[in-house]
């Protein structure tokens, strides 16, 4: 029995009270992470060593009188940012993120709840001091809920809920393999010659966006209509995301539901985003977001995803005689084998490396 860790994330239909709920325990949890961060640097400037427990006991000493509204929603919203606050900070110590920032209202709306003030029944779920809240589906994950935390994302309100498997992986029916080349002009090129197109969402509402982007700039700080256009400018870019996503989910899926074996590359996404030329491009695709489906849905069915090293030539080298080339222009959108003469696809050739490595 291997229990796996998923997370669905649903959209909510909450009544005007219920968002009003919504909207202060996101402003709690905000401003219990600003506070936080805040005595922090005082505290370390000041040549003591902080502690975000330490600081928790210091909030809830003072809480009573100064803060007493923070009592009107759930204690996570003020309890959890401190959590979040330590593992940041650990992280940045660690080299493996930057230090962590202040809070924006807009921008970080959302609040943890545990599992000790859940209740899933169909498509409701009870929040503390709220009580039953209408989701948009059931909870598709038989299983534990860890955790649920509730975001707003332009102007709608979704509850992502951690869910604990207890079942087993299932089985890939298929035993096929299959080499995946991402790339800009196709999404994903697959070994056995399929292409799946990159939809390119950001450049196709580019204009549109500039377009309110130049109109928010003359509208007055403050006034309604600038508010307004601010939530059509969020919706805006909720779309691109919505679409980005389900092209990916869509090609993952089938990738994990047909083969059993399925090898990519180690894309430097940091790296090719340095590329001015092509940043924008590389970023309207979603390669990590790719690859981060891809290993969790792997998890999930039970492929055998193989990750190939970020410095083997899958373009460079011939799929026919395996001859390797010293020098290939990206400008070469055909391989041509000068050992062998063998003409081939560029993205279909290195495919077909990348899947040659499952049986090495």
């Amino acid at each position: 029995m291997t229990n796996l860790t998923l997370t669905h994330k649903i959209r909510l239909n909450p009544t005007y009270k219920q968002k009003q709920y919504f909207k202060q325990a996101c402003g709690i949890a905000r401003f219990t992470w600003n506070w936080a961060l805040e005595e922090w640097k005082r505290q370390y400037e000041a040549g003591t060593k902080p502690n975000a427990f330490k600081l928790k006991k210091q909030l809830n000493a003072i809480k009573p009188t100064e803060f007493p509204w923070m009592y009107n929603v759930t204690k996570y919203a003020n309890q959890q940012p401190f959590i979040h606050l330590q593992t940041a900070f650990n992280r940045f110590f660690q080299g493996t993120s930057r230090r962590p920032k202040f809070k924006k209202k807009g921008i970080h709306d959302s609040f943890y709840i545990g599992n000790d003030h859940i209740k899933l029944e169909g498509k409701q779920i009870k929040l503390p001091k709220l009580g039953w809240v209408r989701m948009r589906e059931s909870l598709r994950f038989p299983g534990k809920v860890i955790s649920a935390t509730v975001s707003r994302v332009a102007n709608k309100w979704f509850v992502s809920l951690n869910v604990e498997l207890d079942q087993s992986p299932s089985s890939c029916n298929s035993q096929a393999g299959v080499g995946v080349d991402l790339g800009i002009k196709a999404l994903a090129t697959l070994s056995n010659g399929e292409t799946f197109e990159a939809p390119k969402p950001l450049k196709i509402f580019l204009k549109k966006l500039k377009r309110m982007q130049r109109s928010l700039s003359r509208r007055k700080k403050g006034s309604k209509n600038r508010h307004k256009l601010r939530q059509k400018i969020a919706s805006t870019h909720a779309r691109i995301t919505n679409l980005r996503q389900y092209s990916l989910h869509k090609l993952t899926s089938y990738l994990t539901d047909k083969f059993a074996g399925i090898v990519i590359e180690d894309l430097n996404v940091k790296g090719m985003l340095s590329n001015r030329k092509l940043s924008s491009a590389i970023a309207d695709i979603g390669f990590y977001e790719f690859r981060r489906q891809l290993e969790y849905k792997s998890k999930y069915k039970g492929n055998y995803l193989l990750v190939a090293d970020r410095w083997f030539p899958s373009s460079k080298t011939c799929a026919n005689c395996g001859h390797k080339k010293e020098q290939l222009k990206l400008s070469e959108r055909v391989y041509q084998c000068e050992a062998c003469g063998h003409e081939i696809d560029r993205d279909l050739n290195a495919a077909i490396n990348l899947k040659n490595l499952l049986y090495q």
